[in-house]
């Protein structure tokens, strides 16, 4: 049925990209679909493609705040009482990490569980505008890139492959480096 309205939802364009951004983030269960849909469209419309990453962009970000909020508004009530000794540990975990954990399942495109931290994020209690900013920087790298990998691939990917492996393979150990001097940098900080 989610499928359907998936399908039902690209008819209306960039709107529905924006509504199947929102749905996915606030906690409806689409696994993977707006990434799909972002490179699908972006290959057969690429005069829309960085249209379609906005919208993509904007409901995600609405999606998540939302689910953010919700849980901030929510979390008040359960913060209350002491929490077991698990969710201490993921407190102590989340304090100490802090936004990375909700940057990089934000920004890396295989699935992540980032609802769980978007969630933490507000029961804890995280800044609202540093919250946003996270997740908007992570979504504006996720769904440009995969709309411009759209736009490039076009029809012959093995191609598009061969021609740039090296700067793949570069990116990703540029972002892994990068990925792991923010969280030294984090560490350093809370110490």
């Amino acid at each position: 049925m989610l499928h359907t309205l998936v399908d039902a939802l690209v008819k209306f364009g960039p709107v529905g990209v924006f509504l199947v951004g929102l749905m996915e983030s606030f906690g409806v269960p689409i696994p993977a679909a707006l990434d799909a849909l972002v490179f699908t469209l972006a290959w057969k419309f690429p005069q829309n493609a960085y249209f379609l990453a906005g919208s993509a962009v904007i409901g995600s970000l609405c999606g998540n705040i939302l689910l953010f909020q919700t849980s901030r508004q929510g979390g008040r009530r359960f913060m209350k009482a002491p929490p077991p000794e698990a969710p201490q540990k993921f407190r102590k975990w989340f304090s100490r990490y802090g936004l990375v954990t909700v940057f990089i399942p934000a920004v890396v495109p295989i699935p992540l569980p980032l609802k769980v931290f978007v969630i933490s994020a507000g029961l804890f209690h995280t800044p609202f505008r540093k919250f946003a900013a996270v997740i908007l920087t992570a979504r504006i790298l996720r769904y440009f890139g995969l709309a411009y990998l759209g736009v490039q691939i076009g029809g012959d990917g093995a191609a598009f492959l061969k021609q740039n492996i090296w700067s793949l393979v570069g990116v990703s150990v540029a972002l892994a480096i990068a990925l792991y001097a923010l969280v030294r940098f984090n560490d350093r900080s809370t110490a």
